[in-house]
């Protein structure tokens, strides 16, 4: 710019005077050795707006007093200089007050160097100092904002960590009430255990006693065949003992969802052959597959048992419907953009308005005594919610019941890679 303005000089004035442009080349040349300073990083910026300013009024005052003093078209540009200065070092008033003192400095000179009497040009160098005083104003306004701008991230930062402790305040509430709960639903499963194990052991003890004491006397074939049929009965107890025991152990179990895959289709069609096997043909499953079903984040053999032991209870229900009528079950898989839908429906009597909330609580059964536990539902549901699932159950429109499975999609090894 600075050599540009060498340049306009000439066009103005036709003749470059060359005093002008050995102030305009050495005015570029400090320019220069400032900005190789400065770019070391060994000169604050306050320090540098300051000798930027004192070199710049001093070059344009000697330009002025060569191209005719107060006369010369260069006289106004001394005003501008604190304004640029002020535009250029907004963080700090000292350069801005430096260069504006200095200004009126060099108004003063050029006007006695050129004889002005002080009385003709004091109110132009008020008129300049007004001017150059919008400099400072600006720049402490611009401080001001600069200020309010710091308290205002301040605030808003601060604002940040109370929302982050609140939200861990909050999960750390949520962890404390999870386990609270747990421990709630660890009396219920062991006020659970006790009654259903207590039903069982009665009657193995009982046998066992009677065994003992009826062993040496049995003579008879009749008596062995009791005895063996008394002794299948409290295998029979002992078994139920067991299951029971598993369950409440798959049930308790806490850890990370499993990473273990299966296939929708072999599940249902092993599932299939299997409730067919209990039903002893007396019931019908119809399958509903698509060609492509993607592989879900559940086990094989627990997403197998889970459509199982659905299957095995539709057929129970249908079974205690009046008046008789074969099982009719349906098993019905569709994909959606997300998940795997999965559709386990009956012809039996649906399910009882008063029994739908409760369905999924840990031993609760509408099974006759002895023969439930009261887990196998609430193990299904507990099987899928681990790998962020849901098991949930209505009455169709029709008649029947319909238990619905939402099971995630299995992600591919090339895809989580």
């Amino acid at each position: 710019m600075l050599l540009l303005g060498l340049v306009s000089h000439g066009l103005f004035f036709g003749i470059t005077r060359p005093a002008v442009a050995l102030v305009l080349l050495g005015w570029s040349a400090s320019f220069l050795l400032l900005g190789a300073i400065v770019g070391t990083g060994r000169l604050a910026p306050w320090a540098s707006g300051s000798m930027a300013g004192l070199v710049s009024i001093g070059s344009v005052t000697e330009i002025v007093h060569l191209t005719g003093g107060p006369a010369s078209p260069y006289f106004v540009t001394l005003v501008c200089i604190p304004l640029m200065v002020a535009m250029f070092t907004p963080d700090s008033r000292v350069p801005t007050l430096g260069t504006l003192t200095a200004m009126l400095g060099a108004v003063v000179v050029v006007n006695l160097l050129a004889r002005v009497p002080p009385r003709a040009f004091l109110p132009q160098t008020l008129i300049f100092g007004l001017i150059g005083g919008m400099g400072l104003y600006g720049g402490k306004t611009y401080r001001r904002l600069r200020e309010s701008e710091k308290l205002a991230q301040e605030d808003r930062l601060l604002a940040l960590e109370q929302l982050a402790e609140s939200e861990r305040l909050r999960r750390r509430a949520e962890t404390e009430r999870a386990e609270m709960e747990r421990l709630l639903l660890v009396g219920q499963l062991a006020s659970g255990v006790a009654h259903e194990v207590n039903n069982p052991l009665a009657f193995v003890k009982s046998n066992l006693n009677y065994l003992d004491q009826e062993l040496t006397a049995a003579d008879k074939p009749s008596d062995i065949r009791e005895l063996r049929e008394l002794l299948d009965e409290t295998r029979q107890g002992v078994l139920r003992i067991q299951r029971i025991v598993t369950d409440l152990r798959y049930f308790s179990r806490e850890g990370a969802a499993s990473e273990e895959q299966g296939s929708p289709r072999e599940a249902m069609e092993e599932a299939r052959r299997r409730a067919l096997g209990h039903m002893h043909s007396l019931g019908e499953v119809l399958l509903d597959i698509p060609e492509e079903l993607p592989r879900v984040r559940l086990g094989q053999q627990h997403l197998m048992q889970v459509l199982l032991n659905l299957m095995l209870n539709a057929a129970e229900a249908v079974e205690r419907t009046k008046p008789l009528r074969p099982a009719l079950i349906r098993l019905r898989a569709w994909r959606t953009p997300s998940d795997v839908r999965v559709e386990v429906e009956d012809n039996g009597p649906g399910i009882p308005l008063d029994v739908l909330p409760r369905l999924f609580e840990p031993f609760f059964t509408t099974k006759a005594p002895g023969k439930g536990s009261g887990l196998g539902l609430t193990l299904c549901r507990e099987y899928i919610a681990r790998v962020g699932g849901s098991l949930t159950a209505e009455n169709r429109p029709g008649g029947g019941a319909r238990f619905v499975l939402t099971l995630n999609q299995a992600i591919e090894p090339s895809s989580r890679s």
